[in-house]
């Protein structure tokens, strides 16, 4: 480790630490505007320079570009330094507008600090300055190309660091310019981090431009409940409303970004239509007086048909306080186990993948970064948790091999290798991959199972896949790597493939002493569904005992059914039968709109809580606001009414979880003891939860639920055997895409100009076959009603296949379950 002295301070480092890095270690803060530690050095600003006195490198040098060495001694207050970085400031500043007062970026400006801080205050050049044309981005942000600095920040993250390449360097020298070919709106679904990341204001917040500057926000850390990855965010809150959000540092989950439905999609929290009241029969009533009808409502509900009649729903995006209390209370009052997640198929498969979530192989988003073979089954990264996708963009940049194993027409931010076979085939091909790169005698360690199941895998050579040239070329390179990871989807595979891609991580991990298993989950908190869940339960089923009359009460806890239950109209006409519809949620939604009796709850932002991301990392959320009606509202967009009174406007909102406590007639204690309470239960219910300390003092990234490796669940038979040929028929799956399709960030004005529009992909070759071409408007008949959209044919899809994103807009949900099968016939083109 070498050596070195700066500021009279001796320090030790790693090799390879720049020496910027190595005195920030120290607490010195030497200036800095294009080195970013996310993107590394460039030495483009040159404000960062240093006084090396003593060692291999003298002189005066910029710190970002010079490695930490044995015995160097450098000075950041040496004269010849400071004043270099004086002039460096001043040059910069020649062409600046000046125009602080109006720019959103002043309060938290780079450039403004380093001027006042380099002692800069009087402008001596009189010529005149350089101006530019500033551009349409779209509706996240404002560019104001005059204030730029040249720090190559922005190009650098958006080509390099993001992969993509609308945006970037144009012209030279002093009239380099930082933008795209032509006014249009950025592709990146990571393009909000320019205003992050950009040292100035040439990149500012749209969607909360002039609102305030940062002094005048309530600042707070949060995390990103819009997937199941759980990256950390500051929420900024301002008169009663967040206002915007933006990345915050974690070492294990986001490092230093999130994706843009993470940074917009919180504006469900302040909508208007919104509702704040509780509402008995569509009636605005007082709280106590809801709670009393629906304990009266629910007892008789009871006493005429049992209390199994009474069942209660919740939800991936509930907190684990909330999913706790919720099953709590139903085994309190002999209610019916609850529910929380849509179907079977989905259950099965995400308790599966908690399962197997094994510590040696378990690995974070972070960790993600370091892989050297990527195999991806099922899973779309760039539209199911785009923050997957950015993480694998760095594996690759260092080298990393990347294989897609799915059937929809995958697109991501850098070269990988994608083999769109049918869902059917998916975990054979993945099989026989593993098999091509990993010996029997490999396996032998892990016992007579895992032997008898590699034994079962057809060998590629003997085998006549339309794959498999490509399944044999991975292989080799698969066979070279030393970390090797799976990722696997939950949404989209057959239920037996997240138990496979464990099995097969332990494959890799008895080849190659190490492997990695990363899971992509239907939801925030997903995995505290999937341990609060019993296989059979599902919403799925409750509809059935609904039909069936076993069931006359419906409690929806946060859950919108109708935003992605397959059959609209079957779940439509299954509420119509029952006698109670009971919700409690934040969101104004169809399922809100049909209760009978309503509770607001508050958000994430409102109450906090404990949300347990993908990896089964258990991650704590502090209150940011109190709640109500935002202010803005309150006067119409005047001034507020001007009236004195006790409490909080449209303050009526509680958590979910204590309106199920005062609903089971728990004793009340103060907020912060009944969420003590809550917290005992779960630990004395869930292995797992023992090791974890008070949730007030959970650390800033969490720590790791470890439920222990399941040997009783290895290496299943079931899976690895080729599909059935469909032959006359497609298959046709519901995705999701990275806009427009993810409950609370669909109610996003800013998002919508991005989610585009509808439409459904099939394979270019099956499209032809049909005498169809791309942009015909088609019309799908299903057994319970017909889809019509424009049709996207794409090359690089599985044949057989025609995929449908969830969209807002396209009337989809005429399935009987997360599958249909499409007769050729029943595809017809609009004319």
């Amino acid at each position: 480790m070498p050596k070195l002295v700066i500021d009279d301070r001796e320090i030790d480092v790693a090799a390879r630490t720049k020496v910027i890095e190595a005195a920030a270690q120290l607490g010195i803060w030497i200036p800095r505007f294009c080195y970013h530690p996310a993107l590394g050095s460039v030495g483009a600003c040159r404000v960062c320079a240093v006084k090396f006195i003593q060692g291999p490198v003298k002189g005066v040098q910029m710190s970002c570009m010079i490695d930490a060495q044995d015995n160097m001694v450098v000075s950041t207050t040496d004269e010849e330094a400071v004043d270099f970085r004086r002039h460096v400031i001043e040059w910069l500043m020649l062409n600046h507008p000046h125009d602080c007062p109006v720019c959103d970026e002043g309060g938290h400006c780079l450039l403004q600090d380093m001027t006042v801080a380099g002692g800069h205050g009087l402008r001596r050049y009189l010529g005149k300055k350089r101006t530019y044309t500033d551009q349409y981005l779209g509706p996240l942000l404002q560019h104001e190309m005059n204030r730029c600095i040249h720090c190559y920040r922005c190009s650098r993250f958006y080509q390099e660091f993001s992969g993509f390449r609308d945006l970037g360097v144009m012209r030279s020298a002093n009239q380099t310019y930082f933008g795209r070919y032509e006014n249009g709106v950025l592709e990146s679904p990571f393009s909000g981090n320019l205003s992050d990341i950009c040292p100035t204001g040439v990149y500012t917040d749209k969607p909360s431009r002039f609102f305030g500057r940062r002094w005048d926000y309530q600042r707070c850390p949060s995390i990103c409940i819009n997937c199941s990855l759980g990256c950390h965010t500051v929420a900024s809150i301002k008169y009663r409303e967040v206002k915007r959000q933006e990345a915050r540092f974690s070492e294990a989950v986001n490092g230093y970004f999130i994706c843009d439905r993470g940074r917009y999609g919180f504006f469900y929290a302040g909508l208007e239509e919104r509702s704040r009241q509780a509402m008995v029969d569509g009636k605005e009533v007082p709280f106590d007086q809801a709670v009393k009808v629906l304990k009266e409502k629910i007892e008789e509900i009871g006493r005429g048909q049992g209390s199994e009649a009474i069942a209660c729903v919740g939800s991936a995006r509930n907190s684990i306080e909330t999913q706790a209390m919720l099953q709590h209370v139903c085994q309190l009052k002999g209610w019916a186990n609850p529910s929380y997640l849509m179907d079977r198929a989905i259950t099965k498969k995400v308790k599966s993948a908690i399962s197997r979530l094994e510590p040696e192989l378990v690995v974070s988003l972070r960790q993600v970064e370091a892989a050297d073979f990527i195999m991806v089954f099922g899973a779309d990264p760039i539209n199911e948790a785009p923050m997957l996708a950015l993480a694998m963009r760095q594996a690759r940049r260092d080298g990393a091999e990347i294989a897609v194993l799915d059937p929809r027409p995958i697109s991501l931010p850098f070269r990988f290798t994608h083999l769109p076979v049918v869902l059917d085939d998916l975990s054979l091909y993945a099989s026989a991959l593993i098999k091509t790169a990993v010996g029997r005698d490999a396996v032998k360690e892990l016992g007579q199972n895992a032997t008898e199941f590699y034994d079962v895998i057809p060998d590629v050579a003997g085998n006549s896949y339309p794959v498999k040239e490509q399944i044999s070329n991975l292989g080799e390179k698969l066979r070279s790597s030393q970390r090797p990871l799976i990722v696997c989807g939950t949404e989209i595979v057959r239920e037996t493939t997240p138990q496979l891609a464990a099995d097969l991580a332990l494959f890799l991990r008895a080849a190659k002493g190490q492997a990695g298993l990363f899971y992509l989950m239907p939801g925030a908190n997903a995995f505290g569904a999937g341990l609060f869940s019993r296989v059979e339960d599902s919403f799925e089923k409750t509809v059935e005992d609904i039909e069936n009359g076993a069931v006359k009460a419906l409690v929806l806890i946060e859950n919108n059914p109708f935003w992605q239950f397959p059959n609209r109209l079957r779940l439509k006409q299954a509420l119509d039968q029952l006698d109670l519809i009971v919700v409690f949620d934040y969101v104004n939604s169809v399922a809100a709109q049909k209760a009978h009796v309503f509770f607001p709850t508050t958000t994430l932002f409102e109450s906090g809580g404990v949300f347990i991301n993908q990896e089964g990392r258990a991650q704590a959320v502090p209150q940011a606001l109190t709640g109500g009606i935002p202010i803005a509202q309150t006067g119409g967009g005047d001034h507020p009414p001007r009236v004195y009174g006790l409490g909080i406007s449209g303050f009526e909102a509680r958590t979910a979880w204590q309106i199920l406590a005062e609903l089971a007639d728990l004793e009340l204690h103060s907020e912060e003891k009944l969420r003590s309470k809550v917290w005992n239960w779960m630990i004395e219910t869930i292995p797992g939860f023992a090791a974890l300390p008070p949730i007030g003092e959970l650390p800033d990234d969490g720590i790791r639920i470890e439920l222990g490796a399941q040997p009783s669940a290895r290496f299943s038979m079931e899976g690895i055997t080729k599909g059935e040929d469909l032959a006359e028929k497609f298959e046709l799956i519901p995705v999701e895409w990275t806009f427009g399709t993810e409950e609370l960030s669909a109610h996003c004005e800013c998002l919508r100009d991005l989610a585009g529009k509808p439409c459904i992909f099939m394979c270019r070759s099956d499209a032809e076959d049909l005498n169809l071409t791309d942009g015909d408007q088609l019309s799908i008949e299903l057994d319970r009603g017909i889809i019509e959209a424009k049709l996207r044919a794409e090359n690089d899809m599985a044949s057989g296949t025609l995929v449908i994103p969830r969209h807002k807009d396209l009337d989809w949900q005429k399935m009987d379950n997360g599958r249909a099968l499409v007769p050729k016939g029943r595809i017809k083109k609009i004319t």
